[in-house]
């Protein structure tokens, strides 16, 4: 058994395993070639994220979906590209909203430099995305404008907030716009890019917008339940800058139980600034222990079990296994 790509996707074909990491050296490579710039500046900050490395999530499905038609396409590689360069060119944007200080294990480019570089340099991956992308196709450019509509109206949501609606479902909407849509496009277009049948590349993209939030709630669950190690960031994180994630909101949603102190205790203290470490502390021990984190637990289960459902139709080979094989991840991410 090998292994390609992140969370430790198990692929047990050595072609495929060859295949894949073939292409994501491919894209590795057009990726530094993509961002390089007449203007030596605008070079080094558009190479800041690459640099800091990634786990290059979307290419790598992207690839597996092309597997289903030709892998060697020439158009299957361009798209991975396009797909990566918009994924890293909305972290840009991200970290000036966000005001976060580090990405990757790296100064982010906002605290580097600054918001306005920050954010020009987002736009200019924009513009590379879509000068690599105009040469794959009409269809091509249809699916990620439409995937992109879809990530900006996530990000908006998600900036506006809940309102008066439901805090879980605009949770799970602001999911499926910001993270579902641009992984479920990569499935789509390395499918489309390979030949594939329509019928596959619908299949394809629906798996990939399951999977997508099943990873992005395995992440909530790992926030809450891990030790660090595997997450590759502090325990509790989110629970610190009071970011709601499926186990807070779960809790909300939990009626009350006055004869649990543990219960009481802990909702007082997720309506507190938490900035505390002793707060901090308290809060993350009785929040693991609380049933709310098992019911977040099961929740992204059941995404990753409809996304398997997904993959019934497709034909038996190495790259169906694969992807049945991250939705075992799931599980293993959240235990």
């Amino acid at each position: 058994m090998t292994v390609v790509g992140p969370f430790g996707l198990s692929v047990q074909d050595r072609d495929l395993t060859r295949d894949v990491q073939a292409g994501l050296d491919a894209v590795e490579a057009a990726l530094s070639e993509a961002v390089k710039s007449d203007v030596p500046f605008i070079t080094v900050t558009a190479s800041h994220l690459i640099e800091a490395g990634g786990k290059r999530f979307r290419p790598l499905l992207l690839l597996l979906a092309a597997q289903f038609g030709d892998p060697g396409a020439p158009g299957v590689v361009p798209a991975a590209v396009v797909v990566e360069l918009t994924h890293l060119a909305t972290l840009y944007h991200d970290d000036v909203m966000d005001e976060a200080p580090v990405r990757r294990g790296a100064e982010s480019a906002n605290s580097r430099w600054d918001n306005s570089v920050a954010i020009l340099t987002g736009d200019f991956l924009f513009s590379r995305a879509s000068q690599v992308l105009a040469d794959l196709g009409p269809e091509a450019v249809r699916m990620q404008a439409e995937a992109f509509e879809r990530l900006v109206t996530g990000q908006i949501l998600e900036t506006r907030g809940p309102g008066e609606s439901d805090r879980l479902l605009h949770y799970l909407d602001v999911l499926a716009g910001k993270t579902g849509s641009l992984i479920a496009v990569s499935c789509r277009i390395g499918a489309l890019m390979s030949g594939a049948s329509p019928a596959l590349v619908d299949t394809l993209g629906e798996f990939g917008e399951r999977i997508g939030i099943a990873f992005q709630l395995a992440d909530d669950v790992l926030d809450i339940a891990s030790d660090g190690h595997e997450s590759g960031k502090t325990p509790g994180t989110d629970l610190r800058e009071g970011v709601p994630t499926l186990p807070t909101l779960l809790l909300e949603q939990m009626p009350a139980d006055p004869s649990d102190p543990d219960d009481t205790r802990l909702r007082e203290l997720l309506a507190q600034d938490l900035s505390d470490d002793d707060l901090h502390a308290e809060a993350l021990r009785l929040l693991r222990a609380h049933p709310a984190l098992e019911r977040a637990r099961r929740e992204t289960l059941r995404h990753a079990e409809e996304a398997r459902a997904l993959l019934a139709p497709l034909p038996d080979c190495a790259a169906k296994a694969a992807l049945d094989g991250l939705c075992d991840a799931v599980a293993i991410r959240t235990m």
